[in-house]
């Protein structure tokens, strides 16, 4: 139902499931991904026969966050370079928090880097009870630069500081705790955990959700214009740290699968 290489889309009654689709790597995200999941969300944006959107995977994972392949383009890519390639990150972010449709994302397995970015970008998280959270980039030598917003939206900054800097890996249940979860189930009750908050979302005017949606963003300060500006902060971030002698000791540990030394 779609032209997407990375995805797939179905529609039905209102409702769009995205399924990332690449689980022989945990669907791991690259470039071509990131061009995915933009398309297909700025087009649902538009969609007047959609009102909810449920972000979901195929296999085990949600998402182990970027792909080794990608992440090997990034050690020989200039600043700049590497600059552009996340403002395409960034704008997959605001493009899916800030979608005018109800979002709910279905987590299980792994939800590390930037597939917890994706995470925090949704309105609804029902994950399962099973499901491991990291911000694994510190080990790399990295920054969780671009998801930071998103990431700092919904653990808080107490808890984002922790994690930023130690890179631990939590359960589903701390998930929860902290806020980045919802909805806590047994993985046999996702789909229907997932459909009780698409009824409950069903029962609302969709025009209602999209302003109440749009007035969160409001009260805590940050429309979409806004977070462009912050955008191009966070991308000069991580540009900067990619190309820094710590990134780059980190990134070619983590390609020739070896410890960086700190």
């Amino acid at each position: 139902m779609s032209n997407y290489s990375t995805i797939t889309l179905d529609k039905n009654d209102g409702i769009a499931t995205v399924t990332m689709n690449r689980p022989e790597i945990h669907n791991a995200f690259n470039e071509v991904m990131i061009a995915d999941l933009t398309a297909c969300f700025e087009a649902l944006h538009e969609d007047k026969t959609i009102s909810i959107i449920i972000l979901q995977s195929a296999g085990e994972s949600f998402s182990a966050g970027a792909d080794i392949n990608w992440m090997k383009s990034m050690v020989n890519a200039t600043q700049d370079e590497n600059k552009a390639d996340s403002e395409r990150l960034a704008k997959l972010l605001r493009t899916i928090n800030f979608n005018s449709k109800a979002t709910i994302a279905k987590v299980q397995g792994l939800a590390l880097g930037g597939g917890v970015g994706l995470v925090c970008c949704c309105d609804i998280v029902v994950a399962s009870e099973g499901a491991k959270f990291g911000l694994t980039e510190a080990k790399l030598g990295l920054v969780p630069a671009v998801i930071s917003p998103y990431v700092v939206d919904a653990m808080g900054t107490r808890h984002a500081r922790r994690y930023f800097q130690s890179a631990e890996i939590f359960g589903a249940e701390t998930a929860h705790r902290l806020g980045v979860v919802s909805e806590l189930c047994q993985s046999d009750a996702l789909d229907d955990v997932v459909a009780k908050q698409v009824k409950f979302l069903k029962s609302t005017g969709p025009y209602a959700k999209e302003i109440g949606k749009k007035l969160v963003m409001s009260v805590v300060g940050r429309t979409m214009p806004q977070q462009k500006q912050l955008d191009e902060y966070t991308t000069q971030v991580i540009a900067a740290v990619r190309v820094s002698a710590e990134g780059q000791k980190g990134l070619n540990a983590f390609l020739n699968k070896e410890k960086p030394n700190w």
